[in-house]
């Protein structure tokens, strides 16, 4: 139960719900209580009638219809406060749920790309789904069926105690076996089911990968080998969830077979108990019957709810693992303030954790705001390191980053984010309409501005191509748009948001070279009064920059404007006359 122990502080959240359920389930145990009184009472009264050889039976009629009006109204009663209890017990674990699941997602949204990288997709999203239902069902049935046991117990057996201790004693005997029997299976049970869990977690991270590559897989043809995998993995998640079934089974004919045998004691030694006279009224044996089978589904429901714990302290488990995490990008400034734009890296060097890379090593340049600085540079070389450093999604190694003077971790991170508008070279676009696909960097956008943007982006005129122009709804991942367009998408996206800080990630390597210059043209202009990074491979990108840097594994080899380092002949020099050449040959 220790994990579980990270819910308490939503019992006390709901601490209301939870006392007022617990005072409507002792209620409709009191008064639920009253049928095996009332039937014994029947019992007797029939008793005393045959032994009185009375011939007039109408009082004893009248007797038994009040008994069987009193029974129906008192069932009737519990019945309906039994359903009050559901309802506030059952609701209340909705909410810990939905409360739960937003706190998931939370962390999930706090997590540095770090986390990302170590952890696959179909997993969270197992965690976040399946994991937390788990847990639902522990804060709901699992506590409620408890608290029901608990108040049962308590009331039956202390009646039962009040009308013969001894037979009483005689009818529990199977309990400390139960006890045991239960204690053995919960134990396989967690063991069991976390495996399960992980299991479940393999499989949905698969599916969801081949689901995501699925137009790959079937580039090379790949559906067999993919169907094979699939195959093995639900085939072991099955075996597992069978072995997890086979001990989950058990509990449900123990617990009737020693409800059963309770029975049997009751009618055995009640009987002898009366005949011997240590019972005076065969009512007596009628109630204690009714009493044991009272406690049929409680005893019956501590193998359910014991299952249930043992499931939930598995899950719960695996979410604590992610909700302890303590994000490695803190926003140490609450305060709020204004983002300039200006940009400086001083001696900055970074390595990656996972890899242990070193992307960057003592890095130093400064952008003043307004100034537009270009990053050339080989695949791995560190140029969209810069990117995620500016962006803050990690944290320097060693080094500072300042932003209008100020160290970026001392920034107010919000702030900082949203002054900043970057386009990705893998661009990511939501399964959503074109419109709010670019309104994504500013929600409350009209659509002219959406329209201005997209021309400035140059691909208003393939959206008005489409049906349903802007309201277009776009495939996962935006699917249904060539690469080029995506990452035209993109930069209408981050243009619109009209932030102090525009990063450009190598966003027009899917375009041609003709829309390339247009949109450069236009982004020149955008770009006047902001501070701008480009990153790119193409020298096209970056000959009207303010500032061009080189870099070449992790340093920076060449600094200067496109005239100075044309000028000093070395590797800016060469990659231009050979892009020129190319381009001429073309």
């Amino acid at each position: 139960m220790k994990e579980l122990r990270y819910l308490n502080k939503y019992f006390i959240k709901y601490k209301y719900s939870f006392l007022l359920g617990i005072i409507i389930t002792i209620i409709a145990q009191i008064f639920s209580l009253f049928t095996p009184k009332l039937i014994s009472k029947s019992f007797n009264e029939i008793e005393a009638f045959s032994k009185s050889k009375a011939v007039d039976t109408s009082i004893i009629s009248q007797q038994l219809i009040s008994n069987i009006l009193l029974i129906i109204a008192t069932t009737i009663v519990a019945g309906f406060l039994t359903f009050l209890m559901r309802q506030t017990l059952i609701v209340m674990s909705r909410h810990i749920e939905f409360d739960l699941k937003n706190e998931v997602f939370r962390q999930y949204e706090n997590l540095s790309q770090n986390f990302y990288k170590q952890n696959r997709t179909g997993d969270l999203m197992n965690r976040i789904s399946e994991d937390v239902s788990k847990v639902r069902m522990y804060v709901g049935p699992a506590v409620m069926y408890t608290i029901n046991t608990f108040i049962r117990f308590s009331i039956v057996i202390g009646y039962m105690y009040n009308v013969s201790p001894r037979l009483t004693l005689y009818t529990i005997l199977p309990l400390p076996i139960l006890s045991f029997c239960i204690f053995k299976l919960s134990s396989e049970i967690n063991k069991r089911s976390t495996t399960f869990q992980q299991y479940l977690s393999k499989v949905s991270s698969y599916t969801q990968e081949v689901f995501s590559g699925i137009r790959v897989i079937k580039a090379y043809s790949l559906e067999d080998q993919n169907q094979t995998l699939i195959t093995n993995l639900a085939n072991e998640s099955k075996s597992k969830s069978l072995s997890l079934a086979k001990v989950q089974s058990l509990f449900g004919p123990l617990m009737l077979a020693l409800i059963g045998i309770s029975n049997l004691i009751v009618i055995y030694f009640g009987g002898l108990m009366y005949i011997n006279g240590t019972i005076k009224n065969i009512g007596t044996i009628a109630e204690f019957i009714l009493y044991v089978n009272m406690l049929t589904w409680p005893v019956a429901s501590l193998g359910w709810v014991s299952s249930m714990v043992q499931e939930a302290e598995a899950s719960q488990k695996r979410l604590n693992e992610f909700l302890k995490i303590v994000p490695e990008i803190q926003n140490k400034n609450t305060n709020r303030s204004k983002i300039e734009g200006s940009i400086s890296f001083e001696n900055v060097s970074y390595t990656y954790e996972d890899t242990h890379i070193k992307a960057l090593q003592n890095v130093t340049f400064t952008v003043k705001k307004g100034e537009t600085l270009a990053i050339l540079g080989k695949t791995g070389s560190g140029k969209s390191t810069i990117i995620s450093l500016i962006s803050r999604l990690y944290d320097t190694t060693t080094g500072k980053i300042l932003i209008d003077n100020k160290e970026i971790s001392q920034l107010n991170l919000f702030d900082l984010r949203n002054s900043i508008g970057v386009v990705p070279q893998d661009a990511f676009l939501f399964s959503d309409s074109i419109k709010n696909n670019i309104k994504f960097g500013k929600e409350d956008a009209t659509d002219p501005e959406v329209e201005a943007a997209a021309k400035s982006a140059v691909v208003h005129d393939n959206i008005a191509s489409f049906n349903k122009g802007y309201d277009t709804i776009l495939g996962e991942r935006g699917i249904t748009l060539s690469g080029g367009q995506k990452q035209r998408v993109s930069i209408a996206r981050a243009i619109i948001k009209n932030p102090e800080i525009l990063l450009f990630d190598d966003c027009l390597s899917a375009v041609d070279t003709e829309t390339e210059e247009a949109i450069l043209n236009n982004l020149y202009q955008i770009c006047k009064n902001k501070t701008t990074i480009i990153v790119s491979h193409r020298v096209s990108s970056a000959k009207n920059a303010d500032k061009i840097i080189i870099l070449e594994d992790g340093k920076i080899i060449e600094q200067g404007s496109h005239n100075q380092l044309i000028n000093q002949n070395g590797h800016y020099s060469a990659l231009y006359t050979k892009q020129l050449s190319e381009k001429e040959l073309l």
